[in-house]
């Protein structure tokens, strides 16, 4: 590389640097600002609401969301899509019930499998999305089928098995007689260690990669950057993390062949709720995991407000379309 494009390449890096810090500052205190409404809302609605109990729960609730979202920031931000989420939750709930069938022994091997089986499915998208050049849209829409198809198949539309005491107690328990809130549950836990570790690891040189990589890979190639393994490796993080909010929601909602439909437009939502531009290189982890929050307290809100849930899906639609036109109006009037 000459002095020249090198020189060229850290001004560009150094330019979309400031554009993307100063977006993701606008779009973070945002989201914020409309999750303490909705938060103010639901508690005028229900004054339980942000007592330890009643609040936990929803925690509890909105935590495999938060996750789903966290990990498909990492695929959103480089560019690409990951239609796949969905369908491993729903993979990692029949086949753990299945595998373990009732029994405490098999749990903490299963769940090692389960979340190996995610980074693969992820490892699978990334490979021939990158590397084979077939757009992600695609290719992670085709696993979504193969995912879906497979799992019928397999159960004939009834999933067969039982989950264990021990599995489920992920997403169902906590530690006991904790003060104040009685008992803090694990899905929460997860929920907060998932999101420090991806904010650790956007403000790594990975992230700085991804985020350079999404913006603009040409000019990320002629800084160095590996752009093909940054892209497969946001792949694995999202797949992996999908096994694990499917842990999460074994836990709590049961063994179901439907377990994971729709989620993969509910992270995708709550990015863009969260300010993520789609076509990557502009968003905050931080604010994508308070968009999934946000659109758990939208559903709360709606339920209280004894609004049909058919209509969920026509509000994760505006949202998407409303939040994509503000960005690309105000990246517009930014340039």
């Amino acid at each position: 590389m000459s002095a020249e494009t090198a020189s060229s390449a850290r001004a560009f890096e150094s330019e979309g640097g400031a554009r993307r810090f100063i977006s993701s500052l606008l779009s973070t205190g945002t989201i914020f600002l409309i999750l303490l409404v909705l938060w103010i809302w639901i508690a005028i609605l229900n004054p339980h609401f942000f007592e330890p109990g009643p609040f936990l729960a929803y925690l509890k609730r909105s935590a495999p969301l938060v996750i789903l979202a966290a990990g498909s920031y990492f695929v959103l931000i480089s560019g690409g899509f990951d239609l796949s989420v969905g369908s491993i939750v729903t993979v990692t709930v029949v086949v753990a019930a299945r595998l373990i069938d009732g029994d405490p022994s098999k749990a903490w091997p299963v769940i090692v499998l389960l979340l190996l089986i995610g980074a693969a499915v992820g490892l699978f998208n990334g490979f021939v999305s990158t590397i084979l050049r077939v757009p992600s849209f695609i290719t992670t829409l085709g696993m979504l089928l193969i995912l879906r198809g497979a799992v019928f198949l397999w159960t004939g539309g009834s999933p067969k098995g039982a989950l264990s005491d021990n599995f489920r107690s992920i997403g169902r328990q906590g530690i006991d007689d904790v003060p104040v809130i009685d008992q803090l549950p694990w899905s929460v836990l997860l929920m907060f260690a998932i999101g420090g570790a991806a904010v650790w690891l956007v403000r790594a040189d990975y992230g700085r990669q991804l985020l350079a990589t999404g913006d603009n890979d040409l000019a990320a190639r002629l800084s160095g950057v590996r752009v093909d393994r940054v892209r497969i490796a946001a792949f694995v993080i999202s797949g992996t993390l999908a096994a694990l909010a499917g842990i999460l929601l074994g836990g709590f909602a049961g063994v179901s062949a439907q377990v994971g439909q729709g989620l993969e437009f509910d992270a995708i939502t709550a990015c863009v709720l969260g300010g993520v531009v789609l076509g990557g290189g502009r968003g905050s982890v931080v604010a994508a995991m308070a968009g999934a929050l946000t659109l758990e307290a939208l559903f709360t809100w709606l339920n209280l407000q004894g609004i049909s849930g058919a209509l969920e899906d026509t509000v994760q639609g505006v949202i998407i379309i409303a939040a994509v036109a503000f960005a690309a109006y105000r990246l517009r009037g930014a340039r």
